[in-house]
C-alpha cells in the first residue's frame, strides 16, 4: 500500500502523480475518466479530511490482483447527540466512475460488525441505494459518503466488543481500617454492555489497519462469500447462456423470415409456370387444329397440278367454300390497299402528288381498308368455329 501525504496540495501531486504513471504499476483506468477521478478525490479530501487516498493492491473474487486507488480513514456518524468516527475503506474499481466504487466498512480489533444490518454484509461490503442507482457523470464520492453517514446514522453498522473480565488479584494483608481507606471499585468493569455503536461516550480513536476484516466467526463469512462467489458466477453463466440463445433466436427468425420470402417467390413462380402451362396447351391446341386442316389440304388437292402446264397465279388457289372465297377477296383487298398506300406516300415524298390530294386519297383508301379488315376478322371467327365443330364431330365418330 503506498499512502499519500495529508497537506492538500501533496494530495493533489500524489493523485496527479499516480493518474499519470505507465507500466505494470499504473492504475488501470481509462484516460478520459482520470481527470474526473482526480477531481472526486479531491473534493472527497476537502470535504472529509478524515479520509486520504492511497493505492493497494485489491483482489477480486475470481482471485486477480490489480493496483487501484482508494480512500481510506473515517467518516462521521452522529448517533444520540454524540458524533463516532466509522472506519470505511472506499475503493475505486477499474470500471470507476462509470460504475460505482466498492465500499468496505473496516472494523478495528475492539469492533464487531453488527448482524443483520440492512446495508452491511459479515465481511463489510456496503450496499446502498446510492451504489445501486449510480449515475455517471452526476454521481461522486462526496454525496455517497453522505448518504453512507445519514444510512450508518439511523443504523450503526459497528459495536464495540465485550471486554473479558480481568482476573481476580490475590487478596491483600489485612491492615487496620482506621489507617488506610478500600480501594475503590472499577465502575467501568462492572458497567453493563453499552447500547452506543462503540460502548463509550466519547470519540473513538481510529487507526489504520490493512483490508482484511477480522471477526469471530471467520468460517461462517468464509462460507458466505463462498456462497456469494458461486452465485455470481452461476448467474454470470445464466447471463452467458441467455445471451447466446437470443443470438440463436435472432438467427433463426432471420432465417425463417428468410425462407417465408423465398416460398412467396417460388408459389409465385409456380403459379406463372401453371398459367404460362395452360397458354402453352391452348395454343398447341391451335397449332394442331391448323396442321390437321393444312394435312386435308394437301392431300386433297395433292394430283391437282400433275397435269398443268402453264399455271395461273390468281387460279392458284380454289376456294372450298363461300368463308373461304370471302377471306381471300378480303385479304387480297387488304393488301391492296396497303401497296396503295405506300405507293402515295413515296408520291408525295418526291413531290408528285399534292398534300391535299395525298391526305384525300390516304384518307379513302384507309376507310376502305378498314371495311375490309373488319370483315375479315369476322370471317377469320366464323371459320374457327367451323373447324371447331369438324374436328369435334370427327372426334365424337
Amino acid at each position: 500500500m503506498v499512502p499519500s501525504p495529508t497537506n492538500p496540495q501533496q494530495i493533489q501531486q500524489f493523485l496527479s502523480s499516480v493518474l499519470s504513471q505507465r507500466g505494470p504499476s499504473s492504475v488501470p483506468y481509462d484516460e478520459p475518466t482520470k481527470w474526473l477521478i482526480r477531481t472526486h478525490l479531491i473534493n472527497l479530501i476537502s470535504s472529509y479530511p478524515s479520509l486520504e487516498p492511497k493505492t493497494a493492491t485489491f483482489m477480486h473474487n475470481d482471485g486477480r490482483s490489480v493496483n487501484l486507488l482508494q480512500a481510506d480513514g473515517t467518516i462521521p456518524m452522529p448517533f444520540h447527540g454524540v458524533t463516532y468516527n466509522i472506519p470505511v475503506i472506499i475503493w475505486l474499481l477499474e470500471s470507476y466512475p462509470r460504475h460505482p466504487p466498492c465500499v468496505y466498512v473496516n472494523p478495528t480489533a475492539d469492533m464487531i460488525i453488527k448482524r443483520p444490518h440492512a446495508h452491511v454484509t459479515p465481511s463489510g461490503l456496503v450496499s446502498l441505494p446510492y451504489l445501486q442507482n449510480w449515475v455517471y457523470p452526476s454521481s461522486n464520492l462526496v454525496d455517497l459518503v453522505s448518504e453512507l453517514s445519514a444510512a450508518f446514522a439511523s443504523d450503526p453498522p459497528l459495536y464495540s466488543r465485550r471486554r473479558p473480565q480481568p482476573p481476580p488479584s490475590p487478596t491483600p494483608p489485612r491492615y487496620d481500617s482506621s489507617l488506610t481507606r478500600p480501594p475503590p471499585s472499577d465502575q467501568s468493569l462492572s458497567r453493563p454492555f453499552p447500547p452506543s455503536p462503540y460502548g463509550g461516550g466519547g470519540r473513538v480513536q481510529v487507526q489504520h489497519v490493512h483490508h482484511q476484516q477480522q471477526s469471530d466467526d471467520a468460517a461462517e463469512v468464509f462460507k458466505k462469500n463462498a456462497i456469494n462467489k458461486m452465485v455470481e458466477m452461476v448467474h454470470g453463466d445464466l447471463v452467458s447462456m441467455r445471451r447466446a440463445r437470443e443470438a440463436e433466436a435472432e438467427e433463426l427468425l432471420s432465417l425463417q423470415a428468410g425462407l417465408k420470402r423465398r416460398e412467396e417467390d417460388i408459389n409465385r413462380g409456380l403459379k406463372e409456370m401453371v398459367e404460362e402451362k395452360e397458354t402453352l396447351e391452348q395454343q398447341l391446341q391451335v397449332i394442331s387444329m391448323n396442321t390437321d386442316i393444312l394435312d386435308s389440304w394437301v392431300r386433297e388437292n395433292q394430283g391437282k397440278t400433275k397435269n398443268l402446264v402453264d399455271l395461273d397465279v390468281d387460279n392458284a388457289f380454289e376456294c372450298v367454300d363461300t368463308l373461304s372465297k370471302q377471306m381471300l377477296d378480303c385479304t387480297a383487298l387488304d393488301l391492296a390497299i396497303e401497296d396503295a398506300i405506300y405507293s402515295l406516300d413515296k408520291s408525295f415524298q418526291d413531290g408528285v402528288v399534292p398534300f391535299d390530294q395525298y391526305l384525300r386519297n390516304v384518307r379513302l383508301l384507309s376507310r376502305e381498308q378498314f371495311f375490309h379488315r373488319a370483315t375479315g376478322s369476322k370471317v377469320r371467327a366464323a371459320q374457327m368455329e367451323a373447324q371447331v365443330a369438324a374436328i369435334a364431330g370427327r372426334l365424337h365418330s
